[in-house]
């Protein structure tokens, strides 16, 4: 609950917390909190963390994470192991078609304008229902748009989309929470140079204004802006660790008692079947999934898990922690990059895979960078295939060769907007939102980059618990575990000379392979277990993977400082 809700006015505020705290004092010096004759430092009321809108709070703890059946596809990428996951938030249920609607419209009415390449990004691919021997064609064209469609699960997402969806849903829940304490003046028609952003207003490079300040115990500064230590502001949503989706999907809380988990659960239900075993709903199908060949729905007159393709986002029964369609319906993304022995490599404490350490781009006066970032979004995905050329190099006599890796082509593909001269980095084509790279800029968004040790700010040369930035191929892939290596001073920084995974040649495993969770409409029984794992590379979508949304929790794993 935030400290300021329902106040009307900067003098109930300062009431209140002259109220609540008057007789605070700091345990170590003695000195009164929220006195502007001491210097005014404060400390505010805060009771715990709110619950995001469409979240529900999911309480950690341990559980055995990986297979709890024969592993039929014979990958032995889930091997079980302990591991303790903390309290986090996860959504209810799958991001919807509206949901995903609600999104582009934004997108469109801000930066479509001025810079319709970001909205034209994020939209799905329709085309993945396109089959060579079917007939799917009704999807292609209704399924994203339709109102009948609106409540189902939205598909054709790539990972990279599902990322920029969670941060657009940060900044609008963060929005809404200003406006609603009365901080943050309401604009219906926001344009891409004043729309609001958590990140680059907490830096202090928001373009627009608050409505109305938060009191300072500061004389010299009787007004100031939110900042994070008053609690206002909700962490970022983002996708589900593995683990987190894992640990989420069982909903092991209804079979504990005490310390002793009664039944290892197969699917998110209890016992060995996927239908329904209570009297009112006996033999009905617990999820939608294919349950033979050429079953995708069951028989006219009685569908029973009522759906050919996906179902709406509410449908069958949640499991123990309130969470819809865990198993079936669509797999989802993960955060995590996919490794077959990650599962035994990561540690036993909220265990990942992914990390590429970042930190804001600062300048020496400021000491924060200007706004912009790469978009992360399908950059070179399908909506592009079109404008795809072959990535080309210089040779030893200024000309044109043609690259030998495939994954450099794909990495290299270029936007429509880049077109063909990238000399100017300001501009290129005459549209200064676009860089060398091919990747545009968002404006309006604080910058990050990866740290290094040739930054002497990173102190990475001191540190113990990390000494670069990406930790993607740790244990499996880096040098440490792969003799198969270029000759060279390069192959120790070139990622290029690591050969232990031959992408497009003997593997499609690379740092762009991300993970994705569960069962969908298209698979069998055996994909509901939420042990297994799939993976799929990061910029491509297919019409059955979906995503939902997560959020740390801070403070308390079970609530109200307990």
């Amino acid at each position: 609950m935030n400290w300021i809700k329902n106040r009307k006015t900067l003098t109930a505020i300062m009431a209140m917390i002259l109220t609540s705290c008057a007789m605070d004092r700091s345990p170590v010096t003695g000195w009164a909190y929220n006195d502007p004759t001491n210097g005014g430092f404060e400390k505010v009321p805060y009771e715990e963390q709110e619950t995001g809108p469409g979240l529900v709070l999911i309480e950690g703890g341990t559980f055995t994470m990986g297979r709890t059946e024969h592993d039929v596809t014979y990958e032995w990428n889930n091997v079980p192991r302990r591991v303790t996951v903390s309290s986090f938030y996860m959504d209810e249920t799958e991001v919807s078609n509206f949901s995903y609607l609600e999104y582009l419209y934004w997108s469109s009415r801000v930066f479509g304008p001025t810079f319709p390449d970001i909205y034209y990004k994020a939209l799905p691919d329709t085309l993945v229902w396109r089959e060579k021997l079917a007939y799917n064609e009704p999807y292609v064209e209704y399924y994203l748009r339709h109102p009948a469609y609106r409540d189902y699960p939205v598909v054709g997402i790539n990972w990279l989309q599902a990322n920029e969806f969670c941060a657009w849903r940060t900044d609008r829940v963060n929005e809404f929470i200003l406006i609603r304490e009365g901080l943050l003046e309401h604009v219906p028609n926001p344009s891409d140079q004043d729309y609001f952003s958590t990140e680059a207003y907490l830096a202090g490079k928001w373009q627009g204004q608050l409505k109305q300040k938060l009191p300072s115990f500061d004389e010299q500064n009787p007004e100031r802006d939110v900042r994070m230590e008053d609690g206002i502001f909700l962490p970022k949503y983002r996708l589900p660790t593995e683990a987190e989706w894992e640990y989420a999907a069982y909903g092991l809380i209804g079979n504990t008692i005490g310390e002793r988990i009664t039944d290892r659960r197969i699917y998110p239900w209890n016992g060995h079947g996927v239908r329904n075993a209570t009297d009112e709903y006996i033999g009905q199908i617990n999820a939608n999934f294919v349950r033979g060949a050429g079953d995708y729905m069951g028989t006219a007159g009685f569908l029973n898990d009522n759906a050919d393709v996906t179902a709406p986002v509410y449908s069958y029964w949640p499991n123990d922690y309130g969470l819809y369609n865990m198993a079936g319906n669509v797999s989802e993304w993960v955060m995590d990059v996919y490794r077959a022995s990650t599962v035994i490599d990561a540690d036993e404490f909220r265990p990942f895979r992914g990390n590429v350490f970042t930190t804001q781009k600062r300048d020496s006066t400021t000491l924060v960078g200007g706004l912009g970032g790469d978009i992360l979004t399908n950059v070179d995905g399908p909506v592009y295939q079109k404008f795809k050329q072959k990535t080309t190099r210089p040779g030893p006599h200024g000309e044109n060769l043609s690259s030998n890796s495939e994954e450099e082509s794909v990495d290299s593909l270029l936007t429509v907007m880049t077109g063909q001269n990238a000399a100017d980095p300001e501009q290129v084509n005459g549209n200064k939102n676009v860089t060398p790279e091919g990747k545009s800029d968002i404006p309006g968004r604080v910058q990050w980059r990866e740290v290094s040790s040739a930054v002497a700010a990173d102190n990475l040369d001191e540190r113990r618990n990390y000494k670069t930035a990406d930790y993607i191929s740790y244990l499996d892939g880096d040098i440490n575990s792969s003799i198969y290596f270029a000759e060279g001073e390069d192959a120790f920084t070139d990622k290029a000379a690591k050969l232990m995974y031959e992408y497009a040649k003997t593997s499609l495993i690379n740092d762009k392979a991300r993970v994705y969770k569960g069962g969908s409409w298209r698979d069998r029984a055996y994909f509901l277990n939420p042990g297994t794992r799939r993976y799929l590379d990061q910029r491509q979508s297919t019409a059955h993977i979906g995503f939902r949304c997560a959020m740390t929790r801070v403070g308390s794993p079970v609530g109200m400082g307990k």
